[in-house]
């Protein structure tokens, strides 16, 4: 491997595997957790204030000997970065040189300007550890040599570079494939998975049911004539009834496998129970209000719910300092039985894919947990929210299915379901929503499958605008 030919990065390779190894196995306590990440960020931290202007600039304030014995549990006293920074910093964010990188990705730019977000050998190796040691008792349960697809949004994103150095840690063959390309298209994707055969493939859950819509559109049949047994979806809001909708569709096992950003790299990763568990040897999280900044406490069942902060944990070409990702999840600790004894995380949406409906705020994952709750079988949805003369806010939920392949009393019991739960009065329909869709790993949950014409006059966000523009593309 190409770590062998570079003695810095091998013995990092080989320190990782070992803190991962013994993390994992439940050897550290939680005060060697606490001595790690308060080394590591004192690291951090004299890394970005000599090489990022913006860091530099933005911690002006704080003497070289405060920020030399911060502990991990004043990280408070720091300020948060934002979105909004890393889109007006650029290149003064970096703390190296662009050329101490190996690879450059950046942002899809889709709502705002790109950002760039190179990685060095460190980075890779970090984030790359945290999945290989999080993924191995995954893929482990379906045998030693596999065959796995990976499909990713852009050249520039880090999907197929990460993915497939994992699988190649792990043992297994790797298939890049773009079904979006104009080189390969839909129908040549479905034909390499059917030729190779594709065992697993990493994808976004809209992907997996667009591959799942082609294949039926092409008189396939999704069990007999494909060899999925494992899916591994990520870039998306992922409820659990819409995983298991897709696991019923392929019959394959379905994981919510990551939780990333382009900017803060891994942040979360599936393990063998089921669970997407963060990495706590490479980052640092809060969960904070997102309305005062302040931290969340956990409620009476121990659950933390909020935005989501990140302090990433080693130096390269772009850690980041209590990042504000505007990511709303649910964090508990780890219980007995957990894969890995590290928090669970439970990412239920952005901050901006909140609904209001009828004076409720609802989440985004909540709301599709509970209206896909009874149907299995489905190739796509989407959800519309009108009012009507009275003022009261109504839902409608689009299937697109055969509606005798629906129960009735799966259809009445969502309907008792959203009343019950929501107070709102639910219709559901089938036809087909189009590649709109498809673009929630690009935009956001709400602009891919939220159509909400309760105030016709008040214009289209720029999410809404932006999803608009790449199916008509994809069209």
């Amino acid at each position: 491997m190409f770590t062998q030919y570079d003695p810095e990065s091998a013995a990092l390779t080989d320190e990782l595997r070992g803190l991962f190894d013994e993390y994992g196995t439940g050897k550290w306590t939680a005060d060697d957790l606490d001595a790690h990440q308060t080394a590591r960020l004192r690291e951090v931290l004299a890394h970005v204030r000599a090489g990022s202007p913006f860091y530099r600039d933005r911690l002006a304030g704080f003497g070289d000997e405060t920020l030399s014995g911060l502990h991990i549990r004043d990280l408070r006293k720091l300020p948060f970065t934002t979105k909004a920074d890393l889109q007006q910093a650029q290149f003064d964010m970096l703390s190296l040189p662009l050329s101490e990188a190996w690879t450059v990705y950046e942002t899809t730019g889709t709502t705002g300007q790109p950002t760039p977000c190179p990685r060095t050998n460190g980075d890779s190796i970090h984030n790359n550890t945290v999945l290989t040691a999080y993924y191995r008792g995954i893929f482990a349960a379906h045998g030693d040599r596999q065959v796995i697809g990976v499909s990713g949004p852009t050249e520039l994103h880090a999907t197929g570079d990460t993915f497939g150095d994992v699988c190649r840690n792990l043992g297994h063959t790797v298939a890049k494939m773009w079904p979006h390309s104009p080189v390969i298209g839909f129908d040549r994707a479905l034909e390499v998975m059917r030729l190779l055969p594709v065992t697993g493939l990493f994808c976004t859950p809209g992907m997996a049911l667009r591959l799942a819509q082609k294949a039926v559109e092409a008189g396939l049949d999704l069990r007999r004539d494909f060899s999925l047994d494992l899916l591994m979806l990520t870039g998306e809001l992922l409820s659990p009834s819409l995983r298991d909708n897709i696991g019923t569709l392929w019959g394959a096992e379905v994981h919510n496998c990551l939780y990333a950003s382009q900017e803060a790299s891994v942040l979360a990763a599936a393990t063998a129970d089921g669970t997407l568990r963060t990495a706590p040897l490479i980052n640092h999280y809060e969960v904070i209000d997102p309305h005062t900044g302040e931290p969340v406490a956990p409620d009476r069942d121990g659950v933390r719910h909020g935005e989501l902060v990140v302090t990433n944990l080693y130096t390269g070409a772009k850690p980041l300092i209590r990042y504000r990702t505007g990511d709303l999840v649910r964090m508990t600790e780890a219980g007995p039985g957990a894969a890995v004894p590290a928090p669970a995380l439970e990412p239920v949406g952005r901050v901006r894919d909140r609904l209001r409906l009828n004076g409720q705020v609802v989440i985004g994952y909540d709301l599709e947990n509970l209206l896909l709750r009874r149907f299995r079988g489905y190739l796509d949805y989407q959800i519309t929210v009108t009012r009507d003369d009275t003022g009261v806010d109504l839902l409608s939920l689009t299937l697109n299915a055969e509606a005798d392949r629906l129960r009735d009393e799966d259809t009445q019991g969502a309907v008792t379901d959203c009343r019950e739960e929501l107070g709102t009065t639910l219709s559901v329909g089938f036809g087909d929503p189009g590649p709109i869709t498809s673009t929630g790993a690009m935009v956001s949950w709400k602009a891919a499958r939220v159509v909400d014409l309760r105030d016709p006059g008040a214009g289209t966000s720029v999410e809404t605008r932006s999803a608009e523009r790449i199916a008509a593309a994809r069209a």
